[in-house]
């Protein structure tokens, strides 16, 4: 037996187990779980023109879906996933929510400020939020009273100046979509481009305010066609039960390949599970979201991780039984399966990436787990197995037929 080559595969063993196990509960605990297992809801919004004339533009379209994501941002939603399908809808995916009516009417609503004057019906309007300088509406107090206050800067300081002269002594109304915030009297123009929106207002419907006004308006009008909700509990009771399912499985591979195909099936067992490990760290590495479509992926992925596996032993088997050498038989059979391999996962790499392209949502993510998985799976179950079984043979440790599966009686000598 050569000692070095075979002490050299236990400290690599030793070295991926121990790197797996100290890193695989922060991986776990740092996963991203999508609202089907982690409880939230969904919504696809039909995006319509807001003024007529007006087109729905893919650039238009995905600036609604950016202004919808900062509103879940802003509302304490983390990582919303909003994407745009097709010409004129956005899906919006929020985990978590605690609160889902309130954050749909913040999602959907126009923010739409105005300034408009003509009392007591106010049909003028002076003013409009683009008007207004993004994000520039600030919680001040006024003196002498400290009552809160909400202070935005103007673009044009010289048009506020203009309209506040002519409104001198009249009433310039502070609109929020068509609600009346309030309506005090111009008592002379202002030069400093700062409007000054004031009330009984508690600190609390100041900050409100405020925050509504720096969501701005939405480019188009979104208008619900489908929602779907997941409780957490039931997504929770998802997450327990794809686990169970999942593990048991994996328990039942692992016995397969390691009673038919005995050394090789040990060396497979060392790989898929450095495979999986991988795959688990590199999704978490790239914030991506774990739903159960992804799982399957996952699942999908080891599967076709196990069949690697499976090919190069059975084609070294092959070669043993035509009577080659055990190392003969390793090189001819790892050389062989390389190509089918590589054919197999070719296939396999051309199906997601079509349904990437024309997937959308949660077809997008299975896709692009099957796509990762190809990829790791030939670092692993191909190159990684091959190098540690190399080190096995070599080793001159494992040197009967029996040790891989094949009987003396299937061996034809040449």
């Amino acid at each position: 037996m050569n000692g070095k080559r075979f002490t050299a595969f236990l400290l690599v063993v030793v070295i991926t187990f121990g790197i797996i196990g100290a890193t695989t509960p922060w991986l776990l605990k740092n996963v991203r779980l999508g609202l089907d297992l982690r409880g939230g809801f969904e919504i696809l919004y039909v995006a319509e023109p807001l003024e007529a004339g007006q087109a729905v533009t893919p650039d238009v379209l995905k600036r609604t879906a950016e202004s919808v994501a900062q509103r879940a941002n802003a509302s304490g939603v983390a990582e919303p996933d909003v994407t745009t399908e097709g010409k004129n809808r956005i899906r919006v995916r929020l985990a978590g929510v605690a609160n889902q009516e309130e954050l749909r009417k913040i999602l959907q609503e126009p923010a739409q400020l105005t300034f408009r004057s003509g009392p007591p019906d106010f049909k003028t309007i002076e003013m409009r939020g683009s008007d207004f300088v993004e994000h520039g509406a600030t919680v001040g107090f006024e003196q002498g009273t400290n009552r809160p206050m909400v202070q935005i800067k103007v673009k044009d300081p010289a048009k506020f100046q203009a309209i506040t002269k002519r409104l001198t002594n009249q009433p310039l109304a502070i609109y929020l979509n068509d609600e009346l915030l309030s309506a005090p009297n111009v008592s002379g123009e202002i030069s400093g481009g700062t409007a000054v929106i004031t009330g009984n207002y508690t600190l609390a419907e100041a900050n409100k305010i405020r925050d509504t006004i720096n969501l701005g308006a939405l480019p188009l009008k979104l208008t619900e066609k489908y929602t779907q909700s997941v409780g957490a509990s039931l997504g929770q009771q998802s997450l327990k039960e794809t686990g169970i399912a999942s593990a048991i499985a994996s328990v039942l591979i692992l016995l397969f390949m390691l009673i038919w195909y005995r050394v090789p099936g040990i060396v497979a067992s060392i790989a898929l599970i450095s495979f999986t490990w991988l795959l688990l760290a590199v999704s978490v590495l790239m914030h991506a979201t774990l739903t159960l479509p992804g799982i399957a992926a996952f699942v999908l992925s080891v599967g076709i991780a196990v069949d690697s596996n499976i090919i190069m032993a059975e084609r070294i088997k092959d070669e043993m039984r035509s009577g080659k050498s055990i190392l003969s038989s390793l090189k001819s059979g790892s050389k062989h399966s390389f190509r089918t391999i590589i054919d197999a996962h070719v296939t396999t790499a051309l199906a997601g990436i079509v349904l990437y392209i024309i997937g959308t949502g949660s077809i997008k993510g299975f896709a692009l787990t099957l796509l990762l998985s190809i990829v790791l799976n030939i670092l692993t179950n191909v190159f990684f197995s091959r190098w540690l079984l190399h080190m096995i043979v070599r080793s001159n440790l494992a040197q009967k037929p029996g040790y891989y599966g094949v009987k003396e009686s299937e061996i034809h000598a040449l």
